[in-house]
């Protein structure tokens, strides 16, 4: 750990208001980021085969609490910081990967508003990356003494083999007719299409002349042409992260989960046999939304067979080639790093201003450790939290000593509510259905719900 870096009040904020919310800071992880350095190197290694112009897909497998969330943003941060442009958003109960409501083009709706580079890493980009494109197009238009407009069109010629791909390139066009004529509506319109904002066909016939919208039915094929485009306009890919796939898990119908696990299944097929281009998807999710074989994508059996976890890879040994990342537990070897990194940067990176020693960070960890046993390290996230409040206390109330505050820090084990729920809806399907409580560890699941 590097005691000399001076931490930004910006940064330390974020950080610190995050953490003691108990959510991830969108920035300044590598000032807390411990362990794991063989997943991080296993993503840093996807990242370089997308820019190299192909494509990856991983799975972030990680308990409730235990880091996931931290694990997606920290990959998003080195993806930007090798010029990928990322997309990001969390489903939820109105955004999915397929949907007949609105549900899926709501998810494109979020991850646009979130795209994100180097120069705009908080998100809102899509406007300067359609900007990026129109600049290197003139530049290449002034060197050959061509129209602007012809190069645009030989720049999209290649999107055209797509789905959707002739009319992203017409979107593209009247884009750059809004700069040359200075019509700002009609810049704006384009940028509405590919944000997916148009909910009608014909309001974007009449805006821009195209025929199509982004709807639930394409949504994937619009982020191919998407991760195409960004490396027309001079970055080297497209990573899109999408996190809590556990409400995938916790669909009550049946059908409506299958047809999201056929579009992971989709996607995971065209990242694996090299069909996208410059693209990669992050997905995150509980070890019950992978493994679950009544709910969870073990349900649907060609994502079984092809998430299958290596054999070889028991006793200790790992192989992080596969599609699924299992986020290991942290060590609390690595757990007493990561307090002291927090320590170093509420004290905004300055040593003599620290409010604990490292006594003090072995007697919390002990506190924690009687509290709920080996859990406050394996999902950290409420000892992180109320670790960050004990500094708030020591920093407010100088001259207390750390010793007479150690008792009144209260931590609870980590549950996940997600497993809760799903819980609750299966009894109460079981109780609808006239199914007997089970007495005996035995009692096969489809026995347990006949009725005469």
């Amino acid at each position: 750990m590097s005691t000399e870096l001076r931490i930004r009040p910006k940064e330390r904020d974020a950080i610190l208001q995050s953490l003691r919310a108990g959510v991830v800071p969108r920035s300044g992880q590598q000032h807390i980021q411990v362990g794991r350095a063989a997943e991080v190197k296993a993503l840093i290694d996807d990242v370089d085969r997308i820019a190299a112009g192909g494509a990856a897909i991983r799975f972030i497998i990680g308990e409730y609490g235990s880091g996931k969330t931290f694990f997606l943003n920290l990959v998003r941060t080195i993806a930007l910081e090798k010029k990928l442009v990322t997309a990001h958003a969390d489903l939820g109960p109105d955004r999915r990967l397929h949907g007949t409501g609105g549900q899926a083009r709501s998810l494109y709706n979020e991850l646009m508003r979130n795209v994100a580079t180097r120069a705009k890493p908080e998100g809102g980009a899509l406007a300067s990356v359609v900007e990026r494109f129109i600049s290197t197009t003139l530049a290449d238009a002034r060197t050959r003494g061509v129209s602007p407009e012809t190069v645009i069109r030989e720049r999209l010629e290649g999107l055209s083999e797509l789905v959707g791909g002739y009319d992203f390139a017409e979107v593209i066009a009247a884009y750059w007719r809004g700069h040359d004529t200075g019509n700002e509506t009609l810049k704006s319109d384009a940028v509405r299409w590919l944000r997916g904002e148009f909910s009608t066909r014909t309001d974007a016939r009449a805006a821009l002349g195209v025929r199509t919208i982004v709807d639930d039915a394409n949504v994937y094929d619009q982020l191919k042409l998407l991760g195409r485009f960004v490396r027309l306009s001079g970055y080297d890919g497209l990573l899109v992260c999408l996190d809590e796939l556990v409400n995938l898990y916790k669909l009550a119908n049946a059908k409506a989960r299958s047809t999201n696990y056929e579009q992971i299944l989709r996607i995971l097929n065209d990242c694996l046999q090299g069909t996208a281009e410059g693209l990669g998807f992050l997905l995150g999710g509980t070890p019950e939304f992978l493994l679950d074989t009544r709910r969870g994508l073990y349900s649907y059996q060609a994502l079984q067979s092809r998430l299958a976890e290596n054999t070889f890879a028991r006793d200790g040994l790992v192989d992080l080639s596969g599609p699924v990342i299992r986020l290991g537990n942290l060590t609390p070897e690595e757990l007493y790093v990561l307090l002291t990194k927090l320590r170093h940067v509420y004290a905004s990176g300055d040593p003599a201003a620290y409010l604990l020693s490292d006594e003090g960070i072995h007697a919390f960890m002990a506190h924690c450790s009687k509290r709920i046993g080996d859990a406050y390290f394996r999902t950290p996230r409420s000892t992180i939290t109320a670790f960050v409040q004990l500094l708030a206390v020591l920093d407010q109330n100088r001259g207390t000593p750390w010793s007479d505050l150690l008792g009144g820090v209260t931590i609870s084990r980590e549950t996940n509510p997600d497993l809760e729920q799903v819980s609750q809806e299966d009894g109460a399907q079981n109780s609808a259905h006239g199914a007997a409580p089970s007495h005996g560890g035995d009692a096969d699941d489809d026995l347990a719900s006949f009725k005469l």
